[in-house]
């Protein structure tokens, strides 16, 4: 794939994170962090290049919503790296699709309580199990997104 195409993928991708994030900030933020710009993390497993695009657009996310500083903007996009990276291993190894779910779900889940739990003063044991069950649902989300992507799409685009 050239790099211009690339770029410009790169490019649609972050905004459609940052404005589903924006759209649902209402439910994506709390004990339950249900959030469904995460799973475009699974994209990653279709094009490795959006793995560090990802990462940004989580950055630009807490920048714009997050409201917590540099700690939460840094943290999301290295929890944003791990995470499609991870995604991305799965098809490298060639295993089931379906194991997308498991970074999906302990990548955000597992990472973000690490430095939420400095900057909020409450507890890694408490924000942990909340945040794992919130991506339970992009996580399922990210793996209808590959198989649509794989079938309707990468032919098409590259």
């Amino acid at each position: 794939m050239k790099t211009v195409k690339k770029i410009t993928i790169s490019a649609v991708i972050i905004a459609l994170y940052v404005v589903i994030m924006f759209v649902s900030q209402g439910f994506a933020f709390g004990q339950y962090q249900i959030r469904i710009a995460t799973s475009l993390y699974s994209l990653s497993y279709v094009y490795p290049f959006l793995i560090v695009p990802l990462g940004l657009a989580n950055f630009l996310s807490n920048t714009v919503m997050g409201g917590l500083g540099p700690l939460d903007m840094i943290g999301g996009a290295l929890a944003g790296i791990i995470t499609s990276g991870a995604v991305y291993l799965v098809r490298k190894f060639n295993w089931n699709m379906w194991l997308i779910t498991i970074p999906l779900v302990l990548g955000p889940g597992l990472l973000v309580p690490i430095w939420l739990s400095k900057l909020l003063n409450i507890p890694y044991s408490v924000l942990a199990p909340g945040l794992c069950i919130g991506q339970i649902i992009p996580a399922a989300a990210g793996v209808f997104i590959v198989q649509v992507v794989n079938k309707h799409i990468k032919g098409k685009i590259g």
